[in-house]
């Protein structure tokens, strides 16, 4: 068990705040003026932690935290975790890891395994989102209230002169019907283990997802960096994507041309490499956390989530 000091606690909690704070506040402030935002809202809709809970600080398991009176009172969720608190020492309590957490911490670890051990694979450029909308009208496409970069015809000839090969299943399943048949792989729930790869970045911002099922037993540390990641890779999805998005600042990735599919591959391979360190990090945590209190291993099995 390592104890981390109030000073040590508190610069790393205000740390995570200020990787999530602002983007969760904006969220709230949007959704109740009743606005939405194609590119910021997906990180609290389609990843669905709520942006209150993401904004809470934990320490991992196996991590104590001295605590005071007025630590409890402005944190209240630490009182409502599965806690210990003794002489001061506020710590997740081990023995409350459920069977069920240990069962998708061991799918996770294994999730994690995988990609690791397998080299990524770009230059997919981010077509997913393209196939989308292929064959869609400008009224069909999900983010209708944002005009198309070129006329849907000309997009949908685009796409037949490319190579789609997304290994994504939740991106997959999002392509229209007529995009489908085009993807030379037909990714499904159950092949998530087999298929998914770390140039991918769905599979990148993922991250995200994995950790914050977790929570509270990883530390909100872990949960905000892969957020912060998830937040990078979003912001190329849109702008390589077939919005014009530029008056809300996201200046477009033109994969149409071959000098925007090489500025796409640059920045996928850059972010490629940063999910590296995370996705080990998570895999440790997944790991540990799957052994539960009494260190036997908890079994894949066969968990879609």
């Amino acid at each position: 068990m390592k104890t981390w000091t109030r000073d040590e606690w508190q610069t790393r909690r205000d740390a995570h705040l200020a990787r999530v704070e602002g983007l969760a506040h904006a969220f709230l402030r949007r959704r109740s003026r009743g606005e939405k935002h194609p590119v910021e809202d997906f990180l609290f809709t389609y990843y669905q932690l709520p942006p209150t809970r993401l904004i809470e600080w934990f320490p991992p398991l196996h991590t104590a935290i001295e605590v005071r009176a007025d630590d409890l009172e402005s944190m209240p969720w630490l009182q409502n975790a599965p806690h210990l608190l003794r002489d001061g020492l506020w710590s997740l309590d081990p023995a409350q890891v459920t069977p069920r957490i240990r069962e998708l911490a061991a799918w996770i670890a294994q999730l994690c395994q995988n990609i690791l051990a397998r080299p990524p694979r770009l230059r997919c450029y981010g077509l997913h989102e393209w196939a989308m909308v292929y064959q869609q009208t400008a009224e069909q496409v999900r983010h209708s209230g944002y005009t198309l970069r070129m006329p849907p015809e000309q997009l949908a000839t685009f796409i037949d002169s490319q190579n789609v090969c997304c290994s994504h299943y939740d991106a997959f399943r999002f392509f229209t019907p007529a995009a489908k048949p085009l993807n030379a792989l037909q990714p499904v729930l159950e092949t998530r283990l087999e298929l998914e790869q770390g140039g991918c970045l769905h599979t990148n911002m993922d991250l995200y997802k994995w950790s914050a099922k977790l929570l509270p037993w990883c530390g909100s540390d872990l949960v905000s960096e892969c957020f912060l990641n998830a937040w990078q890779g979003r912001q190329l999805d849109m702008r390589a994507s077939p919005y014009e998005l530029t008056a809300l600042g996201y200046t477009p990735v033109k994969i149409e041309t071959p000098e925007g599919r090489a500025e796409y591959e640059c920045e996928q391979r850059r972010l490629a490499e940063a999910a590296v360190p995370l996705r080990e990090k998570l895999r440790q945590v997944a790991a540990e956390l799957a052994k539960g209190e009494f260190g036997v291993p908890a079994s894949a099995g066969k968990i879609h989530v």
